[in-house]
């Protein structure tokens, strides 16, 4: 079967690897869309340090299972269309002690620690694979970026009384706005692009401000005056690290979602005059079946967050075309044995 491989930086190729088999608890899935991360751009730019190469990418996966293991409980058949937790947990770890599994020291994210979707076939847990009845093959393939934003929200502790602001409007920043927004929170999305921005509008955005053109500070203290309650970052600059603990109210919280690509100075007498919570968000816990039901409930305009359709055998030129032009790309969606970009998927 055809797999789409990143070899070294600035490097992809496909190449023929063997078709897996499922085991007794596993399914074989038929992978139809998988779309390129963040994660992915910068494996490709040879900047994650979490990833040794060659290393077959993906894990935001919409795919149909073909085959059932023997263990497999009998709701998921064979021709059902679904999609997945990408991450591994031992189990042990603190982290999994403490019921917080999407933490696991030792977890392997699909596409990172391992191989991962951007394959005709893969086979994974049952256990980790959600259904929907109602959402199309392009809406699954975009659940598991706004997992990552929900989880945030979460994270954040949100609530009906807080004013959010969400630093950048990628897939996952948006998944950050509706997280918020789904609480109640009024919500500041903040980014350089107007098209993201009127994005995040159509999101849950109650206000929104162009960092290129509008002074952050001033625009955030008149919005919410003394400073947002929460500010979630989902650039990750070191710039953007900054901003969020010196815009953020006092015994305000921090969300990173994502990591800087380089060191980041504070000046931290905020952390301690201002009593800060600076908290960390990895992954997804929970929040697969809560975003799978509002966007079934047609609360997302999930369709508008993709940029292009492309089929596998132009992932690489996809990769080539976002590192030269990163602002202009929210997600793409790569094709994985359909008719090139088939609008009925």
């Amino acid at each position: 079967m055809k797999a789409f491989f990143i070899t070294a930086p600035g490097k992809t190729e496909i190449r023929d690897i063997p078709k897996p088999k499922p085991a007794a608890e596993e399914v074989l899935l038929r992978m139809r869309l998988v779309g390129f991360c963040g994660s992915d751009l910068n494996t490709y730019r040879g900047k994650n340090p979490m990833v040794s190469l060659p290393r077959i990418p993906g894990h935001e996966i919409a795919a149909t299972i073909e085959e059932a293991g023997a263990d497999v409980p009998a709701e998921f058949k064979p021709g059902m269309n679904v999609t997945l937790a990408p991450y591994t947990n031992c189990g042990t770890c603190p982290s999994c002690r403490r019921n917080r599994p999407n933490a696991c020291q030792f977890n392997q994210t699909l596409g990172v620690q391992r191989d991962g979707a951007f394959t005709e076939y893969l086979v994974a847990p049952w256990r980790k694979l959600y259904r929907s009845d109602k959402l199309s093959l392009r809406e699954l393939a975009l659940v598991e970026p706004l997992t990552v934003g929900f989880h945030a929200a979460d994270r954040g502790r949100v609530e009906s009384k807080d004013v959010v602001a969400v630093f950048g409007c990628g897939a996952i920043g948006l998944g950050a706005i509706a997280g918020a927004a789904t609480r109640g929170a009024a919500v500041i999305a903040v980014d350089i692009d107007a098209a993201k921005l009127e994005l995040a509008r159509r999101f849950g955005a109650r206000h929104v401000v162009n960092s290129a053109n509008e002074d952050l500070h001033d625009r955030l203290q008149a919005l919410a005056p003394g400073g947002p309650d929460v500010i979630v970052e989902a650039i990750g600059l070191p710039q953007t690290f900054r901003a969020a603990v010196e815009e953020v109210a006092f015994t305000g919280r921090v969300v990173y979602i994502g990591y800087a690509k380089e060191p980041v100075s504070y000046e931290t007498k905020h952390f301690v005059q201002k009593e800060l919570d600076i908290l960390g968000s990895r992954n997804a816990l929970g929040d697969f079946a809560d975003v799978i039901r509002m966007m079934e409930q047609g609360g997302f305009p999930a369709e508008a967050i993709i940029t292009s359709i492309v089929p596998l055998e132009q992932a690489g030129k996809a990769l080539q075309d976002w590192d030269r032009n990163a602002p202009a790309v929210t997600r793409i969606l790569v094709t994985i044995g359909e008719q090139n970009t088939r609008i009925d998927i």
